[in-house]
């Protein structure tokens, strides 16, 4: 086997960053194929917190390749003052970052409109994005306005892209109170730069997927965000604007489906979501609050607090069977066991079904797990290292999510550091 995706199976925010860096420790290639700076995904390596937006998480290994795919958007001074960031650590020193020439670049009016049009939405039209740009720049990419990288190096094919761009979104941008004028020429000049920056890393990312698959080499598949924020399978319209289940490596780097051999998905013990949009399993109330401590739930890229919940079982079941997951990746259980109490919602009111219903009125059903208010459970499970090591309750509860959701845990984590990462199944094996 030399193909893994690695998914997130909730809202996103399950510890991706982490379950990356611990499987590309074996890995030759790490290939994101979504998404833009609105992921971040946080290593912890010796007390050293690491927190990346774009580069996928292979980057802490030198002689790994980090691949960014054709389906993500980018904006270059992100990348660049992370890839500065990171080379000040001493990461990224060769040429271990390749760039897709297909990808899309997220422009300072894509912020722009991103953040006046959540100023302006209201109640339930407000979407929460982190306005980053990203909804605007995939819009653009729909309506074959959009800005690829490799536009940079074609000026007259640039300088028409933008002008196309500026008379497309000056009526929406002065009615949403912009007073200055997208300019042309303020934006070529801006480009220049970025076109030397990207000159050493452009590709051809589905090529280099495919020689790196064909000579044998371990690839790992990197998503961002979880699947029930899928746009086309998420809680819509509370969604991201891409494809984040394990569909969109198909997409996002062209690489066809007959090339993939495993998909693990990751999930919290627990549930968290930020943003607006349905959460069944939400906790209102003390408990709820006091997990968010417990867990340091704070977004990793622009610090809102989240949402907390019991892990719901039905939506990780129904994310399971949009990924066609072959493992589970269990992240945070040293939280819950911290917390001294667990539960797991196994069901909704009145038969809503996700796939069909949607989460919006979905009433949970929640059962008690045994064994968590045992005070010692938090210290036995910090020295574990191997799933047999582990104290009988937490085996329980996981045995009992392998059951619900049909499918075997591959990966345990009950702690930050690497060493508190606990493989049930081989990655690549």
């Amino acid at each position: 086997m030399s193909t893994l995706i690695v998914v997130g199976a909730q809202w996103g925010d399950e510890g991706k960053g982490k379950v990356v860096d611990a499987v590309a420790a074996q890995a030759d290639v790490v290939a994101r194929y979504a998404g833009g700076n609105n992921a971040g995904h946080t290593l912890v390596v010796d007390g050293r917190k690491i927190v990346t937006h774009l580069v996928p998480s292979g980057c802490l290994y030198p002689d790994t390749r980090c691949v960014l795919g054709a389906g993500m958007v980018i904006d270059p001074d992100v990348l660049a003052k992370e890839v500065a960031s990171l080379q000040a650590l001493g990461l990224l020193m060769r040429d271990e970052l390749r760039v897709s020439l297909h990808a899309h670049v997220i422009f300072g009016f894509h912020r722009d409109l991103d953040g006046l049009r959540e100023d302006l939405a209201q109640g339930p039209r407000a979407i929460g994005t982190t306005r980053r740009g990203i909804g605007p720049a995939y819009e653009a990419k729909a309506a074959r306005r959009g800005i690829q990288i490799r536009d940079l190096f074609d000026p007259p094919t640039l300088r028409a892209r933008l002008e196309h761009n500026r008379d497309a979104l000056t009526p929406e941008l002065t009615r949403l109170g912009r007073e200055d004028a997208i300019s042309v020429d303020t934006l070529m000049a801006a480009a220049e730069p970025w076109a030397r920056f990207f000159e050493p890393m452009i590709c051809d990312a589905s090529a280099l997927c495919h020689g790196a698959i064909r000579d044998g080499k371990r690839v790992l598949f990197e998503g961002a965000q979880g699947a029930l924020l899928d746009l086309d399978h998420g809680t819509y319209p509370y969604v991201t604007s891409s494809n984040t289940t394990a569909g969109g490596v198909c997409t996002g780097l062209g690489v066809g489906p007959t090339a993939i051999d495993a998909v693990w998905g990751i999930s919290k013990a627990y549930a968290t979501r930020v943003g607006a949009g349905p959460f069944p399993s939400r906790l209102d109330d003390a408990v709820g609050q006091r997990l968010r401590e417990v867990g340091g739930e704070y977004g990793a890229t622009t610090g809102r607090p989240r949402d907390c919940g019991w892990l719901d079982l039905v939506a990780l079941r129904y994310a399971a069977r949009l990924s066609g997951m072959t493992g589970l990746c269990i992240t945070k259980l040293d939280v819950l066991a911290e917390l001294g109490r667990a539960e797991v919602c196994v069901g909704y009111e009145d038969g809503v079904d996700p796939g069909r219903d949607g989460l919006a009125n979905a009433r949970p059903v929640v059962e008690v797990v045994e064994g968590f208010d045992d005070p010692g459970l938090a210290g036995a499970l910090a020295q574990a290292r191997t799933f047999e090591a582990m104290p009988r309750a937490a085996r329980v509860y996981l045995d009992r999510v392998a059951e619900s959701v049909d499918v075997p845990i591959a990966l345990v984590s009950i702690g930050a550091e690497r060493d508190q990462t606990i493989f049930v199944q081989r990655p690549f094996e």
